[in-house]
């Protein structure tokens, strides 16, 4: 059902008869970033796809008003105009607001704003029971509030929220800090993250090559550099130590060659690069490569035919600052995926507890993000890797991101993302289970 040239209410309305029809419902959009494989979809679909459009930028009180199916393309286009910008914009032009949130959004503003989540001030959530709350951290839905984040739409599915905004100026000078000690490394990130920097994040090329990258905010710029065509933004870290970009190409920096994932299309290639043109190159083209090639499992049976066994790992996890350069020793050992990027993380209200992300509100973490395959000659039970980082973060005190694959049993999983909060909250708003448990959708991939 098309819901196109009407307001948030009439869409509001007309998707709650979609909802009437009986049975377990699944979400009908364009676009997910959610990198695991699941087995078909069943049941009836609630099209949300036309919740998109941004209601309201307030700069007064810091804040805009959104339906949950908006891109971050579209939302920071619009709040720009206003010289503004989300507190938190994930890396990924495709991402939705509403995603963010009931996943797990970061960038490198996280030092100081938190997590995605942290920033929102108020959800309308469609439940399990047909209904839409508007829920509050202090209303009688809090416990939906506080308990969405990382539920992935088991809980329910964002229609509308607000969100806190932070005013930007023209250019973001950057500052690329070499390092090859780890320690030295995450100890200067820690003492970044209480000075006067508007961005903070890092990538780390090789064990003794380490590298933090500081962005401040400025008024004037003797260049801007280009990363959206030919040049390609993280090689550029290595080759210099400052850099200028306009405020609109730095909060895109990494799309446009998908961190550095797009070198697995060959898009790094200089003719391939021409050939494709600025319009190809992003994440969003990238994305629709990847789900041809797991439909059709090319590169699955080019390695059958090479008897190169293979494992994507393709993660995020969050690790108590103090033990991050024992994870990344042991990811050098264990893993070897190169690069890896780095992005501290505080939270944002030490008072505010989402259990099933849960996180010390005195304590900085530190952002692994690494997105590749393994590859060896000899095979491995089914995520032999990826059960290597599941324990390796558990062991540190850490949190992994649940988007892509995971392999925990019931009971680790439970323990770890707090199911008796979940139970507690899905008793209250989908008592029927319309929507797939989070382990179902996160582990067994239902």
């Amino acid at each position: 059902m098309s819901l196109g040239g009407i307001g948030y209410e009439d869409k509001k309305r007309q998707l709650l008869q979609q909802f009437q029809e009986p049975g377990p419902v699944r979400l009908v959009k364009d676009t997910s970033n959610l990198f695991r494989h699941r087995s078909a979809a069943s049941g009836p679909g609630l099209d949300v796809r036309q919740f998109d459009s941004v209601l309201r930028v307030n700069t007064d009180e810091s804040w805009v008003e959104v339906e949950g199916m908006t891109s971050y393309a579209s939302l920071v286009d619009a709040t720009l105009e206003h010289g503004v910008m989300p507190c938190v914009v994930p890396q990924l032009k495709s991402i939705t607001i509403g995603g963010a949130v009931s996943g797990i959004g970061i960038e490198s503003t996280s030092f100081r704003q938190g997590l995605v989540h942290e920033t929102v001030s108020e959800m309308d959530v469609l439940t399990g029971d047909g209904r839409v709350v508007t829920c509050t951290p202090d209303n009688e839905h809090r416990a939906l509030f506080y308990g969405l984040p990382n539920s992935y739409g088991t809980l329910g599915y964002v229609l509308r929220l607000k969100s806190r905004t932070l005013p930007v100026r023209p250019y973001v000078g950057l500052q690329h800090i070499h390092h090859r000690d780890p320690t030295a490394y995450f100890a200067q990130i820690a003492e970044l993250c209480s000075g006067d920097a508007d961005f903070i994040d890092g990538t780390v090329f090789a064990p003794d090559e380490l590298y933090i990258t500081v962005g401040r905010f400025a008024d004037n710029a003797p260049y801007t550099s280009d990363y959206n065509f030919e040049r390609i933004y993280y090689q550029s870290i290595r080759e210099r130590e400052h850099d200028y970009l306009t405020v609109y190409d730095y909060v895109w920096r990494w799309d446009t060659d998908w961190f550095w994932c797009s070198k697995n299309v060959g898009a790094q290639h200089p003719l391939l690069r021409r050939l494709l043109g600025r319009e190809r190159l992003n994440s969003v083209f990238y994305t629709k490569l990847m789900r041809w090639n797991a439909r059709w499992r090319l590169t699955r049976g080019l390695n059958s035919l090479r008897r190169v066994y293979t494992e994507s790992v393709i993660q995020d996890v969050d690790i108590p600052i103090e033990k991050a350069p024992a994870f990344l020793e042991f990811f050098d050992r264990e893993i070897g995926i190169r690069p890896v990027w780095i992005c501290p993380i505080g939270v944002f209200d030490r008072n505010a507890r989402f259990p099933l992300y849960p996180m010390d509100g005195d304590t900085i973490y530190v952002n692994f993000g690494f997105w590749d395959v393994v590859t060896g000659r000899d095979g491995k039970p089914s995520g032999h890797y990826n059960r290597k980082v599941e324990a390796k973060v558990e062991e540190l005190g850490g949190i992994k991101s649940l988007y892509s694959d995971s392999y925990y049993d019931r009971e680790t999983f439970a323990r770890l993302y707090n199911q008796s909060a979940y139970e507690s909250i899905k008793k209250v708003y989908d008592s029927e289970g319309r929507f797939k448990g989070l382990y179902e959708k996160c582990v067994l991939r239902e």
